[in-house]
């Protein structure tokens, strides 16, 4: 009786038996795994074995000392190999974890001195032990006794320790897998586990190490990235087919040729000129924007301070890292800039889209006639505010004298900015119609132009907010000031701190006159305050989601997320093993399966990094600032301090 169960483990190693019990945690697998070879009920069922699949038994040429328990003995096979011809054995062995990873299968005739050198030439490359680790059987008959013989007496020529044998039982479709070990004195009953792996997939993955690291051990990742980056680094091993005029023919997964593109090949040999007159142009640009001119005082504000600019020298970077003609050294700095070539092509068709849609059906001249109603619009508004606020506001009986004097200012300052925006609107069309042609470098391009008319368009709520908090936070700290004076002390600038001090009688009188004016003006002054700080961070939170939606195209790994969705295999996170065949004498047998990286990490790991000019306050320090009167600026200020 057989059964098939699936075990998952994103461990990161195959170490031994002790180990495995901790890396498989499929309770029905640790059991078969721990439990003595007459368990019946465990066994798997033969029909979820595929067609000539090896099974495994142990023989020994020796004779019969006592034997006594040994290692696990990990035999990794290829998938693509199990219809190989006869042959020998390619591959790696691992003495710290007792495995075997098979990476390919030499078939007859050959010349051992030239697999000798081959391999000799093999391991120059590809910094791979890679030797000749035992035989490959695949006769149909049922008896060829001169075959086997002379694929034992391979180990003579091919001297390595073990010598993995595997080859067909008659007419069965299993396989016999047996080790020969002619120099061991100590006599041990291994037990063999033949894993088998899909190569294609494991040589194009790339093994993620675990982001937690408390469930996971560093010595475990690195054996299971050991058997990864052996099949990966043997790269040259692949390169040769069984049509090759060579005295050397293997069964791999690229036996049947090896696996290309045209168009890729074509774009590969296209992109060297392109990346040249790139790499020109952009030398040229960088050229200019590090000039002289652009670091003197107005120039220079305007740079750090408008969000276009910012993004525009955050692109140029982005195409400095494309066009760079030197080679990605590991698997990050690779997808790096695919994701960032990614990026750029996905804004630029973006921005075309906007681009095509802003000059359909005049929709320019559209937006224009609509900008001036707004504007007044919202000019109407500010001014029936500014009424109410000049009344009795909620009922609140304010200082007649400074609420009047405090609404002419700011009615003058909007009756200021009505007249510009009317003096401006022949010209509004023009400009947008600049403006859109800048789409095309980039739908955060766009974005970032957006955000910067509505900070010009609503230049008056800013200095708006401006007076109103600093009259606000000068009668805070001069309050402050003053109750210190009440209780005999003072702010030592010096040693920043605050000191005992004593008073004589007139500054003391003079003192409560100014804290009575100030307390009084008080509630006038922040009722202005408050209104016009919920103006203020009303255009801050429509810029931020704005300058959000630009760091989401900017840092968003879209690569990285469509190469998840259509070759999950390639972001492996760990490996799943299921059970294929287990049966009385005859060793376990499992099908490794990569267990892809999930959606949040791969965002997580490969995100881009952005330029975020926005400050990032905590909330207790926002809530400090707005009651202290201090400025809320959309920008970072230099010096300035993140809580």
């Amino acid at each position: 009786m057989h059964h098939s169960s699936e075990a998952a483990a994103d461990a990161s190693g195959l170490p031994g038996r002790s180990a495995w019990l901790c890396w498989v945690h499929h309770p029905a697998l640790s059991a078969v795994i721990c439990a003595p070879r007459c368990t019946k009920a465990l066994i798997p069922h033969p029909k979820h074995s595929p067609m000539g699949a090896p099974s495994c038994s142990v023989s020994r040429r020796v004779s019969h000392p006592p034997r006594i328990a040994g290692m696990v003995l990990k035999v990794f096979f290829p998938s693509c190999c199990s219809s190989a011809e006869s042959g020998i054995l390619i591959g790696r062995w691992i003495p710290e974890q007792s495995s075997a990873v098979i990476l390919a299968v030499l078939h007859f005739p050959f010349i051992p001195v030239q697999v000798k050198q081959y391999l000799r030439e093999v391991q120059q490359v590809t910094n791979v032990n890679i030797s000749v680790l035992g035989s490959w059987n695949n006769s149909k008959q049922e008896k060829e006794e001169s075959l086997s013989e002379f694929l034992e007496d391979l180990g003579t020529i091919f001297s390595h320790e073990p010598w993995i044998q595997i080859s067909k039982e008659g007419d069965s479709k299993f396989w016999n897998c047996s080790t020969l070990q002619k120099q061991s004195d100590n006599h041990r009953e291994e037990e063999i586990v033949l894993v088998y792996y899909d190569q294609r997939k494991v040589m194009l993955s790339h093994l993620h190490p675990p982001l937690d690291t408390a469930d996971l051990g560093a010595e475990d990742a690195s054996k299971l990235s050991a058997i990864f980056n052996t099949v990966a680094s043997s790269k040259v091993l692949f390169m040769t087919d069984r049509y090759d005029d060579g005295p050397i023919k293997m069964t791999h997964w690229q036996s049947d040729g090896v696996e290309a593109s045209i168009i890729v090949e074509l774009m590969k040999q296209a992109s060297v000129p392109a990346c040249m007159l790139l790499t020109f142009l952009l030398s040229l640009v960088s050229g200019v924007c590090n000039s002289r001119a652009l670091k003197f005082w107005p120039l220079s504000f305007l740079w750090s301070k408008l969000s276009t600019c910012e993004q525009l020298g955050h692109r140029l970077q982005h195409l400095q890292v494309i066009s760079s003609s030197k080679k990605a050294q590991n698997q990050t700095q690779l997808m790096r800039k695919a994701n960032i070539f990614v990026s750029l092509l996905i804004d630029v068709a973006l921005g075309i889209l906007l681009m095509s849609w802003l000059y359909r059906k005049n929709q320019i001249g559209h937006l224009a006639d609509t900008l001036i109603p707004v504007a007044d619009h919202v000019a109407e508004e500010l001014q029936d505010l500014l009424q109410w606020l000049m009344g009795a506001p909620a009922g609140l009986k304010m200082n007649r004298a400074l609420d009047q004097v405090l609404g002419r200012f700011f009615l003058y300052h909007i009756h200021l900015w009505i007249s510009y925006i009317h003096l401006m609107s022949p010209f509004i069309e023009m400009i947008l119609w600049y403006v859109g042609l800048s789409a095309c470098l980039g739908l955060t391009v766009a974005l970032c132009i957006l955000s910067d008319i509505i900070a010009l368009l609503t230049f008056h709520i800013y200095c708006f907010y401006v007076y109103g908090a600093r009259l606000y936070c000068l009668k805070i700290y001069g309050l402050s000031s003053l109750w210190r004076l009440f209780r005999g002390k003072k702010w030592n600038v010096l040693r920043q701190r605050v000191d005992s001090c004593s008073y004589d009688l007139d500054q003391l009188f003079i003192g409560t006159l100014l804290f009575t004016i100030l307390l009084f003006l008080l509630p006038t002054t922040a009722l202005y305050y408050l209104v016009f700080t919920l103006l203020r961070l009303l255009v801050v939170i429509v810029q931020g989601l704005i300058h959000l939606l630009v760091d989401l195209i900017d840092s968003l790994p879209l690569y990285s997320v469509i190469l998840r969705f259509c070759r999950s295999y390639r972001l492996a996170a760990g490996v799943k093993f299921r059970v294929l065949e287990q049966k009385d004498g005859k060793p376990l047998r499992l099908l490794m399966q990569i267990n892809p990286l999930s959606y949040g990490n791969v965002v997580q790991t490969y995100r881009l990094p952005t330029y975020s000019c926005y400050p990032k306050d905590s909330w207790a320090s926002l809530c400090k600032k707005l009651f202290l009167g201090e400025l809320i600026y959309p920008w970072k200020h230099k010096g300035e301090k993140q809580e």
